[in-house]
């Protein structure tokens, strides 16, 4: 049981290897070759959504490549498959890594450092009669903040990290899958998401327990800045999970508008995917009463039937300006803090 990617998977490397190598303009130009008719592009606060190449290419690529020179991307997954929200009819290619380079000009009112700086990333493509007609692209602003000082958070419950990629360094999957990988890992994702769906095992389980229904017993979330990653079952409930489940009422799921998977590998997005009502003490931030909406990209690594590995992207910056916290802007005045 194959399923050929191949033409996509080839079509968005070469997209890379072309908007990777452009300078200036030229990044408005190879947008505009690769890049469908009604094209949209989802990216985290302040990007938001973007349509037009050439406002794609000024307002962010241009900027952030001015900012990161000599950059390299640097993937740790790169999947496709087709998508469940749409009955497996799309096909989207999936990578995450990070780009990386020497952080030599401002970005964002965040001060240069002049030496190496990583931006994760995780961006979905979906391809379409040979252009990428849709984006996601999710990447960790905040992450880029502590790397050269900053602390546009309270002190985080997981630790801070240049993220690795899978333990077993099987994440570019540039050639031909069977299928039947992706299945498991897909049915993977979904029992767990299920399974957590309004936390209805809290009253049920202890939280360690619940968790051992869809974790591999040595886990490891990679969470995003503010957050941080954790490590087994145990920590995970302690450091990231509990807290989380404790600060927060009013869980409304949005769904997503893109879930795959390919061999072990995996993930899903949306915008927003989650809607939230702080209740104190998540972050070390204040109860707000405000409703907050989180765009959030998920991927996972499956081992056995059992999820081993799950790398996270919040739009932090988004959330939090919805509850009055502009973290940017509070940068710019304190570029010391």
């Amino acid at each position: 049981m194959n399923q050929n990617f191949q033409k996509e998977k080839n079509l968005v490397l070469d997209y890379y290897k072309a908007l990777d190598k452009a300078e200036g303009d030229e990044i408005s130009k190879v947008l505009s070759s690769h890049i469908g008719k009604d094209y949209i592009w989802r990216g985290f606060h302040p990007f938001n959504e973007q349509s037009d190449a050439e406002e794609l290419s000024k307002f962010f690529w241009q900027p952030f490549r001015h900012a990161f020179k000599n950059m390299q991307r640097r993937m740790d997954i790169f999947i496709a498959g087709k998508n469940q929200i749409d009955g497996f009819e799309s096909v989207w290619v999936v990578s995450m890594g990070h780009l990386m380079g020497l952080f030599d000009n401002e970005w964002l009112g965040i001060q240069p450092s002049r030496k190496m700086a990583f931006l994760r990333y995780c961006e979905f493509n979906k391809v379409q009669d040979g252009k990428i007609t849709e984006t996601a692209m999710f990447f960790d602003i905040p992450h880029v903040m502590i790397q050269v000082g900053l602390t546009p958070f309270p002190p985080q419950t997981g630790a801070h990290l240049v993220q690795p990629g899978p333990m077993t360094h099987e994440g570019l999957l540039f050639d031909q899958q069977d299928a039947a990988e992706g299945e498991k890992t897909l049915a993977s994702i979904n029992f767990m998401v299920e399974d957590m769906r309004d936390w209805k095992h809290t009253n049920e389980l202890p939280l360690v327990d619940e968790l051992r229904r869809s974790w591999k017993e040595d886990m490891i979330w990679w969470g995003p800045a503010g957050i941080g990653a954790t490590y087994t079952i145990e920590r995970y409930a302690e450091q990231h999970s509990g807290p989380f489940r404790a600060s927060f009422k009013d869980r409304i799921s949005n769904g997503h508008l893109c879930k795959l998977a390919e061999g072990h590998f995996g993930g899903f997005f949306g915008w927003p995917n989650l809607t939230l009502t702080p209740t104190g003490g998540f972050m070390g931030m204040p109860a707000t009463g405000k409703p907050g909406d989180m765009r959030v990209i998920d991927m996972y690594r499956r081992e056995g039937d059992m999820l081993a590995e799950n790398w996270i992207f919040i739009d932090l910056l988004h959330f939090w300006k919805q509850q009055g916290v502009d973290i940017l802007e509070r940068m710019a005045q304190n570029p010391r803090n």
